[in-house]
């Protein structure tokens, strides 16, 4: 799928996921659910990508459970409902640990910092959401020095939004003409 290891090949990848898929595998039937969402083998079909989210939500997998507070947002199959991406969102940074940190922190961390800077689902919070766009910077920056090239967009995007609250904060600071 990524390349990683090999050559890099949608078909194929899709090929063994959904083989595996079949098999009872709820992490193949997640990887499906990206392929779907977005069109990796030629077509976007959200209806089936929500169909193998939601069999991986149930069965705890919190990258699942985002990509449906993803299509929440935007309202993909779904109807629109950012109060409804809100709580998912809400639901895997409590669901957050030690252990799935590494792999997923960054990518809940970045969507719950753009629902509060944006305001979608929540109050618009500029200091929350710059000390959650801090943290998925964190986060993505151990996963590329693991060598996960995908998230380097999300890496940057993560830095820019930080400057971008940052000129915002800036331009609420009470003057200090007064200060010789």
């Amino acid at each position: 799928y990524t390349g990683r290891i090999g050559e890099q090949n949608y078909e194929k990848a899709f090929y063994y996921y959904e083989m595996s898929a079949k098999l009872g595998n709820r992490q193949a039937q997640e990887n499906l659910g990206y392929c779907w969402y977005y069109g990796r083998t030629g077509t976007v079909d959200y209806e089936k990508a929500y169909h193998y989210f939601i069999k991986g939500a149930l069965d705890n997998h919190l990258i699942s459970l985002y990509k449906i507070g993803d299509m929440y947002k935007n309202g993909y199959y779904v109807e629109k409902d950012e109060k409804e991406a809100w709580c998912i969102y809400k639901h895997c940074l409590d669901g957050l640990n030690e252990e799935n940190t590494p792999i997923l922190g960054a990518d809940v961390h970045i969507r719950i910092a753009d629902c509060l800077f944006d305001g979608v689902g929540a109050e618009k919070n500029l200091q929350a959401a710059l000390a959650h766009y801090q943290v998925a910077e964190r986060l993505y920056w151990l996963r590329l020095q693991d060598g996960d090239f995908l998230i380097k967009k999300q890496f940057e995007r993560s830095v820019e939004m930080q400057e971008k609250i940052r000129v915002e904060l800036r331009k609420g600071l009470p003057g200090f003409e007064w200060v010789k």
